[in-house]
């Protein structure tokens, strides 16, 4: 049993790390969801001494509502949930618009958090995507699609807190999905955090490059 609400992200990532330290094969990649799965996937790589980096992906929220998601981006992968869309009577005009607006963020932030690097190699190797949470579960599902349609051998989903009916949604596109807490009724992310502050920019490139740092160390030692 997983006491809630979790401390922080990194206490949070450190309970996953220690849920998955016996399931994951040494060519595991950890690949966080920013910005805010950037914490937790530092606490597993630090604890299990894995390499992580980013995947970005972004919600499409409805005009009106913006925290409520109407769809998702990662890479060339796009999904809508088109019940949604068709219920609220959301214009075609108005995904197209959403869509344009958050691949130039996704553009935007995949030039910063990588400051140049290649993208990890995702053929032939487990990889687990993490984030702080899964509400609707939308982001994280065009995420595992994109990384699926990549070649892994393996595609793990791995957050800490997440509403039942998301996991069930996510765990459809991956071989094992691990959420530690599963709590109802579930109505956001932030609800399971004493502190659950906003992670910028500036913190998510200071993770990465510390990662990737100790990696470079590793792998010249």
């Amino acid at each position: 049993m997983t006491d809630l609400p979790f401390h922080s992200r990194c206490q949070a990532g450190q309970l996953l790390a220690a849920e998955l330290q016996h399931r994951l094969p040494l060519n595991t990649l950890i690949l966080a969801l920013p910005r805010g799965g950037v914490p937790v996937g530092f606490a597993i790589a630090q604890a299990l001494h894995l390499p992580m980096d980013v995947l970005v992906a972004r919600k499409l929220g409805v005009p009106w509502q913006p925290e409520l998601a109407m769809g998702a981006l990662a890479g060339e992968s796009l999904t809508l949930d088109q019940k949604l869309i068709q219920d609220l009577r959301i214009s075609r005009q108005d995904v197209d618009a959403a869509v344009v607006r958050e691949r130039a963020e996704l553009e935007r932030r995949e030039r910063l958090y990588r400051a140049g690097r290649p993208a990890p190699l995702v053929r032939g190797r487990t990889v687990v995507l993490v984030d702080d949470g899964l509400a609707t579960g939308s982001t994280m599902l065009a995420a595992a699609r994109y990384v699926r349609n990549l070649g892994p051998a393996s595609l793990r989903i791995a957050v800490p807190v997440g509403s039942e009916q998301a996991c069930q949604l996510v765990g459809n596109e991956c071989d094992e999905c691990v959420c530690l807490a599963k709590p109802r009724p579930f109505c956001a992310v932030g609800q399971w955090y004493e502190d659950f502050r906003q992670v910028s920019d500036t913190e998510v490139t200071n993770l990465l490059e510390l990662n990737h740092r100790q990696a470079a160390h590793v792998a010249g030692a």
